[in-house]
């Protein structure tokens, strides 16, 4: 029998094994912090964490609070400041960036700013930060949400980060690095990707006991589907015991 777990828990498992051992990965606050300390303990030892304050390459032995935390620099390879570390996003260095948001559109495009018109909005958001940096200059951008109807929409009601834009070649367009943009969405029912050609989120896993339907049930907009559609296994007792005894054993964000 499985153990039981979290929707935290699961969403941070399945962050965590996107993380290749050897690239280099832009972390926010969050999930992601868990994700990249649990992928640094299981299957990608060499995986070097990007913070926006300037931490480069931590071996995160203990949960940090904020991107700023002392702990984003222990046993890095480099502290420096936030001007060098967008910089080397726009140079080409950092390969993956974890983002989050209210609202994303088929495209991969976020808001994290208002709901609503932007002079008169229902809900202030937290606002960019470094979420445009991030999705304007990493080579593959993964998004980690809450899935529903109301954060997966036709339409965004602001731009904050840039995904695909309008579709095949928009990025380009913009003046954005060639090849880069969203490569994988993961939420509490399943794991999408993007079509080659049309550049639209498409189905490619559902998490245990989700079926396709219910993920095309809470997507506000017509989501592409896979010819076969694999399944996210449960959290692994060893992910669990690491997740809970080692990295959030408070349980701060799990």
């Amino acid at each position: 029998m499985e153990q039981k777990y979290s929707p935290s828990e699961l969403l941070i498992c399945l962050a965590s094994r996107v993380m290749e051992d050897g690239t280099t990965a832009f972390i926010g606050t969050g999930i992601p912090m868990l994700a990249a300390s649990l992928a640094q303990k299981m299957q990608a030892p060499n995986l070097v964490p990007i913070f926006e304050f300037g931490g480069t390459g931590a071996i995160l032995e203990k949960l940090p609070l904020a991107v700023g935390d002392m702990r984003t620099y222990n046993k890095g390879i480099a502290a420096s400041g936030i001007c060098d570390i967008m910089e080397t996003s726009q140079r080409g260095f950092v390969e993956f960036g974890f983002l989050g948001g209210a609202q994303i559109d088929c495209y991969g495009n976020l808001n994290s700013t208002v709901i609503g018109d932007h002079k008169n909005p229902k809900v202030r958001l937290p606002g960019s930060g470094g979420g445009n940096d991030v999705g304007s200059s990493c080579w593959r951008t993964i998004a980690i949400m809450i899935h529903d109807k109301r954060r997966f929409v036709e339409k965004i009601d602001f731009l904050t980060t840039p995904g695909f834009l309008t579709g095949p070649g928009a990025r380009e367009e913009a003046g954005l690095p060639k090849d880069t943009g969203p490569y994988r969405v993961v939420t509490n029912l399943c794991i999408m990707g993007y079509d080659d050609e049309s550049k639209k989120m498409k189905l490619l896993s559902v998490n245990p006991g989700v079926t396709v339907e219910q993920v095309i049930e809470n997507t506000g907009f017509e989501l592409l589907v896979a010819d076969e559609v694999a399944n996210n296994s449960h959290p692994t007792e060893e992910e669990l015991r690491i997740l809970r005894e080692e990295i959030d054993p408070d349980g701060l964000y799990r």
